[in-house]
C-alpha cells in the first residue's frame, strides 16, 4: 500500500527554535495537531482496507494446506531446510517450470497410451491383417489369371475366326419354304411390366416364321388388376391356344426384349442333326446403352460377359450359364434336367447346371443380337445384381452333390465346381470388397501391414483394360469402370454371403424396373412395315399400342424423383477419405490417390448421384 509522505510527528513537536514569538507558537501547534489527526486518519483507513485481502490470502493458504496436508511444522522444517521461500507467490521462473513438468506428465501420458497402441496393432491387428491380405492378394492373381485365359481364348476365336455354323440345307433363307422349320413355342414371361411388354409382344409377333409352327404365350405373373388384364387382353389377340406337347423347341424372351424378326431363322436350325444340343443362346444389345454413366459402366461389364465369357465357354467347353432370356431350348433337354425349379432365385443357371450334368451342349451365338434395356437407376441396379450374386450361392450349396456324383469327366466337375462357381461368383466378389474396400484403407492405421503397388494399381488397371476391349469406346470410362467395380463389390459381397448362409435377403426377388425409353420409336418402326397376317390368325393392335405408350410417358413425366441414401456406402465413403488423408500424411502417393477417388466413389453412390433418380 502507498503511504503518504510527510513530516513525522517528532519533526512538528520539535521543529520551532526558541525564539520566536507566543503567537507564532500557537499557530505553529495547531498546525502540527492537525497533520497529526489526518496521518493517525489515513493509517487507520489504511489497516482497514487491508483486512480484506488479507482474509482472502488466510482463507486461501487454509485451504491448500488442508489439501496438500502440510502443518506449520513442516513449514518450520522447509524454513530450516532453506525451503521457507514464499510458496503462495512463486516467481515467474517456477510458475514457467511448474507449467513444463504439467505438460511433460501429460505427454507422458499420450506417449504411453500410443506405445501400447503400437504394440498392440503389431502383436494382434498387423499379423491377421497381413494374412487376409496375402490371401486376398493371391486370389486376385488366380482370378486375373483365369481372366487372362479367358481374353486369349477370345483373341484365338477371332484370329481363327471360329464361330457356330448350322448344317447344310437347314434352312433356305432366301425362299423360306424349304428347310428346318420345326414347331416353335414362344414365352414372353412378365410381372407388373406396363413400362415394357407391348414392346416384346410387337416385336414377337413379327417373327419371321410359320404361323403354323408358331405359338406365342404371355406368362404373366402381375399381382396388379391392372397389368394383368392388359396382358390378358394382348394374349386373346393374338391367339394364345394354350400349351401344345408337338413344340419342339421352346424361345424366352423378357418383357423388355425385342428379337429380330429372323432371329427363329438363325438361332434354331443349329438344332438340325445335332441331337446333343440343348440350348442355342443370342448376345444381348442395348438400345439405352449411352443414356447416362451407369448404362455406359454395364455396358462394358456386359459386353466382356457375352464375347468374351459366354463365348470362350461355348467354343471349348460347350457350357455357360443360360442368361434367361433370349435363348432356345430343345423341350426334351428341358425335361430330362427335370424341368423348372423355383428353389433359388436364378432358375435360369439352376436348369443350365442340371442339364449340362445330364450331358446336354449349348452353343452361344455371338452375332446373332436381341436389343433390351439396362437398368437406369442405381436402386434397380443394385436389386438386380443382390438377385444375380445371391442365387447361385444358393444353387452352389444344392447342386454341388449333385455335381460330385454325376456321371461327368473330372475336368468338367473342376470347371463347374471351382471356375464356375467358386472363382467366378464367391471369389470375385470377395476379394474385390475385401481387398480393396476394407484391407486397404485399414494399412494406413496400420503402417505394418502392406500392400505393394501393383497389387493396388497395375494389375487393377491392366484387369479394367482387357474388360473394357469388347466395348472399344468405352475406353474413356476406364477409371470410372474400375472405381465403380470396387463400389459396387459392397452389394455383391453381401449378396454373395446372404445367399451362401441362407440369410434374411437370399430369396429377395424384385422385378427390375425398366423405363420403356426405346418402345414408343420401335413401335412407330414396325408399324410402318407391319405384315399383313394370314388369315384367321390375329395380331397385335400396334396403333392402340403407341397410343397407351404416349399416355403412359405423358404420366410419368408429372411424378416426382428423388435420391435414396445408401449408408453402408458412405460408411465406407468415411473409412476410404479418411484413410486418404491419413496416406497424404505419410507420403504415399498412388495409395493416396486410389483411396481419394475410390472414396469419392463410394460418397457419390451413396448419395444416388449415379443413374436416373428413382420414383
Amino acid at each position: 500500500m502507498v503511504e503518504l509522505q510527510g513530516p513525522s510527528e517528532d519533526d512538528f513537536l520539535t521543529s520551532e527554535s526558541p525564539g520566536r514569538t507566543r503567537e507564532k507558537g500557537r499557530d505553529k501547534n495547531a498546525k502540527q495537531l492537525t497533520w497529526v489527526l489526518l496521518l493517525k486518519a489515513h493509517r487507520a483507513a489504511g489497516c482497514l482496507t487491508s483486512i480484506a485481502p488479507a482474509l482472502a490470502s488466510l482463507g486461501a493458504a487454509v485451504r491448500r494446506r488442508v489439501t496438500s496436508g502440510r502443518t506449520d511444522t513442516d513449514n518450520d522444517i522447509d524454513n530450516e531446510t532453506g525451503g521457507g521461500r514464499d510458496k503462495e507467490n512463486p516467481t515467474a521462473e517456477e510458475q514457467l517450470q511448474y507449467l513444463r513438468a504439467t505438460s511433460l506428465g501429460v505427454k507422458g501420458i499420450f506417449e504411453w497410451v500410443y506405445s501400447r497402441w503400437v504394440l498392440f496393432r503389431v502383436e494382434y491387428l498387423a499379423p491377421p491383417l497381413q494374412f487376409l491380405a496375402n490371401v486376398c492378394t493371391v486370389l486376385f492373381l488366380i482370378q486375373s489369371l483365369d481372366r487372362l485365359i479367358l481374353c486369349l481364348g477370345c483373341f484365338w476365336i477371332r484370329y481363327k475366326k471360329i464361330k457356330h455354323v448350322p448344317k447344310e440345307g437347314a434352312l433356305d433363307l432366301e425362299s423360306g419354304e424349304k428347310g428346318f422349320f420345326p414347331m416353335v413355342l414362344v414365352q414372353i414371361p412378365m410381372c407388373n411390366e406396363r413400362e415394357v411388354y407391348q414392346q416384346s409382344i410387337a416385336a414377337v409377333c413379327n417373327l419371321d416364321w410359320p404361323k403354323s409352327k408358331l405359338l406365342i404365350q404371355v406368362l404373366d405373373d402381375s399381382d396388379d388388376p391392372n397389368y394383368a388384364l392388359v396382358n390378358r387382353r394382348r394374349s386373346s389377340k393374338m391367339a394364345a391356344r394354350g400349351y401344345v406337347k408337338d413344340y419342339e423347341f421352346v424361345t424366352i424372351f423378357d418383357a423388355d426384349f425385342q428379337p429380330m424378326p429372323d432371329f427363329l431363322k438363325r438361332t434354331v436350325p443349329h438344332f438340325k442333326d445335332n441331337e446333343e444340343l440343348g440350348l442355342v443362346q443370342a448376345r444381348w444389345s442395348f438400345v439405352n446403352k449411352d443414356e447416362n454413366l451407369l448404362t455406359r459402366l454395364q455396358n462394358i461389364n456386359l459386353s466382356f460377359h457375352f464375347e468374351v465369357e459366354q463365348q470362350v465357354n461355348s467354343v471349348f467347353i460347350n457350357f455357360f450359364g443360360f442368361n434367361g432370356t433370349a435363348g432356345v431350348w430343345r423341350i426334351k433337354a428341358l425335361e430330362d434336367a427335370g424341368g423348372w425349379l423355383e428353389r433359388t432365385t436364378v432358375e435360369d443357371m439352376d436348369i443350365a447346371v442340371r442339364a449340362h450334368l445330364h450331358g446336354w451342349k449349348f452353343i452361344f451365338l455371338n452375332n446373332v443380337e436381341c436389343q433390351c434395356e439396362l437398368p437406369e437407376s442405381y436402386e434397380a441396379y443394385r436389386k438386380q445384381q443382390h438377385r444375380w450374386h445371391s442365387g447361385p450361392m444358393q444353387l452352389f450349396r444344392l447342386c454341388l452333390p449333385d455335381i460330385i456324383r454325376a456321371k461327368i469327366s473330372i475336368w468338367k466337375k473342376f470347371n463347374m465346381i471351382f471356375l464356375f462357381f467358386l472363382l467366378r461368383k464367391l471369389i470375385l466378389p470377395f476379394y474385390s470388397f475385401t481387398l480393396f474396400c476394407i484391407i486397404l484403407p485399414m494399412t494406413m492405421f496400420v503402417p505394418e501391414t502392406e500392400l505393394p503397388e501393383w497389387v493396388v494399381c497395375y494389375i487393377p488397371a491392366t484387369m479394367s483394360f482387357l474388360n473394357i476391349l469388347p466395348a472399344p469406346k468405352s475406353f474413356p470410362f476406364i477409371v470410372p469402370y474400375l472405381l465403380f467395380e470396387n463400389t459396387m463389390s459392397v452389394t455383391k459381397f453381401t449378396a454373395m454371403v446372404s445367399g451362401l448362409f441362407q440369410l434374411g435377403s437370399a430369396y429377395e426377388w424384385v422385378v427390375t424396373k425398366k423405363s420403356g425409353r426405346s418402345s414408343e420409336g420401335n413401335l412407330v418402326s414396325l408399324l410402318e412395315k407391319e405384315p399383313k397376317h394370314q388369315r384367321g390368325v390375329s395380331g397385335p393392335n400396334l396403333e392402340e399400342m403407341k397410343e397407351e405408350i404416349g399416355q403412359r410417358d405423358e404420366k410419368a413425366s408429372r411424378k416426382k424423383k428423388h435420391n435414396r441414401i445408401y449408408t453402408k456406402e458412405l460408411a465406407l465413403a468415411f473409412l476410404l477419405l479418411t484413410a486418404s488423408a491419413r496416406s497424404l500424411l505419410s507420403a504415399q502417393g498412388i495409395h493416396f490417390y486410389f483411396l481419394l477417388f475410390q472414396g469419392i466413389s463410394f460418397l457419390l453412390v451413396g448419395l444416388d448421384l449415379i443413374g436416373e433418380q428413382v420414383e
